[in-house]
């Protein structure tokens, strides 16, 4: 068993501190039991704990970090950009220069407005959807999560599942009640909404390949019937890649499956892991955007030159040749090893997997919806993750995540992945 004396030392102190003791609450390891590690380092495919010990990481900062920890061109960039400042709160040649990136690699993207978080950047494209449209309804799907604004705490995914809250205190009524909630992967689910406010929905968000309730693919057809329903009541897409961004491929999962949003939120990836957000879409639409439309929309850090230098390394990085090609094979590699280590414990688990994301779900059931995610198996996940934490293997502490994988993660790597998963398994099977 690895010791854990300084981590619990701190959390004894944050707990005093902080609400829960942790700045984001899936952090706080309730849903798998006793204390949160604390991270001292990272490098490469592994973390390094306050107590020493070492980590395989699969949370790659929650998705961003697709060539590992501290890559050497992300690094040099951001000190080379720290060096001339930390941020001045005035544009900067780095700021055309990621836009012209984003814009190249992203289908459905003529213009690109840089914000600071995902949150920031669904809560922006969803007011300007409203502006645009001159509606107030919104479209969203349980499981899914695109931020913890007020109007998007409904049927949300990731922490608030693991927590089993499916909406918030302090999200009032009359903001609640413009949010309507359909099934993902079920159209007829969205069909029935449109029908029942055919002239007052702005915009439908989803996550083009759900990553917040565990991962969940798009059903066959599913994308193209929300284009097209969209489309027929005047309504907006919106794409919420802030995970699928640069992760699907180098210009989302629109780019793998060739569907064309109308407004699309991007993620950390495009910072390096540093706190960037950005939506972009159409010229028609972003010209609606404040100063040279009336939708109003700002920030002092957007565009900060230290994120914009990481970004910049980092998109050059993710456009060389074989990267997707080589991470998705670990991917694979990896899913197909903790499969096999499933099936030689008798332990029944369903495991999704795309490009460089998988889910282990504790469940007999086919995962392609949100109710198939509800019937995993928690108390299995907590042994299987308790077991892997002390065998050196870092996943996320919730069973509704998704695990990342990088370019960092060695063969070596996913061999230690899939030893430990057996032993974890044959825990889970010993319950």
């Amino acid at each position: 068993m690895m010791d854990f004396t300084n981590s619990k030392k701190l959390f004894e102190e944050a707990q005093e501190l902080i609400p829960g003791g942790v700045n984001s609450p899936v952090r706080a390891f309730k849903a798998v039991g006793d204390h949160p590690v604390f991270i001292a380092k990272g490098e490469g495919s592994k973390l390094y704990d306050v107590d020493g010990n070492e980590y395989v990481d699969y949370i790659c900062s929650w998705g961003p970090l697709l060539l590992g920890h501290q890559p050497e061109a992300v690094t040099k960039a951001v000190q080379d950009a720290l060096l001339k400042g930390s941020t001045y709160g005035a544009p900067t040649a780095l700021e055309v220069e990621i836009a012209k990136l984003i814009v190249d690699a992203v289908p459905s993207v003529e213009m690109v407005r840089m914000v600071n978080s995902g949150t920031e950047a669904t809560m922006s494209a969803i007011r300007l959807a409203r502006g645009y449209t001159k509606r107030n309804k919104l479209v969203k799907f349980e499981g899914c999560y695109h931020g913890h604004a007020d109007h998007l705490l409904i049927k949300a995914g990731s922490g608030a599942l693991t927590f089993g809250v499916p909406s918030s205190p302090g999200v009032p009524e009359s903001i609640a009640s413009e949010t309507l909630t359909a099934s993902y992967n079920d159209l007829n689910s969205v069909k029935k909404l449109f029908a029942e406010y055919p002239d007052q929905i702005a915009a439908v968000i989803v996550e083009p390949v759900a990553g917040n309730m565990g991962l969940v693919p798009p059903a066959e057809g599913f994308l193209e019937g929300l284009r097209e329903v969209t489309k027929e009541h005047g309504a907006l897409l919106i794409f919420d890649e802030v995970i699928s961004g640069f992760r699907a491929s180098y210009g989302g999962a629109q780019k793998v499956f060739d569907i064309m949003p109308d407004i699309t939120c991007l993620g950390k990836i495009i910072g390096g892991g540093l706190p960037v957000g950005a939506y972009g879409g159409r010229k028609e639409i972003m010209q609606h955007v404040a100063p040279v439309g009336p939708v109003y929309q700002a920030g002092t850090l957007s565009g900060n030159p230290v994120a914009m230098a990481a970004g910049i390394a980092t998109l050059n990085e993710l456009a060389k040749p074989g990267v997707y090609e080589a991470v998705e094979a670990k991917t694979k590699t990896l899913a197909q090893g903790v499969q096999a280590a499933a099936d030689k414990a008798g332990v029944t688990v369903s495991i999704n997997q795309s490009a460089s994301l998988m889910t282990v779900f504790f469940t007999e059931q086919k995962v392609d919806s949100y109710a198939a995610a509800m019937s995993s198996d928690t108390a299995k996940f907590k042994v299987f993750f308790q077991s892997m934490l002390n065998q050196g293997v870092y996943l996320p502490p919730s069973q509704f995540e998704c695990w990342f994988v990088s370019l960092a993660h060695s063969d070596e790597d996913i061999a230690k992945t899939i030893a430990a998963a057996e032993q974890a398994f044959a825990e889970v099977a010993a319950m």
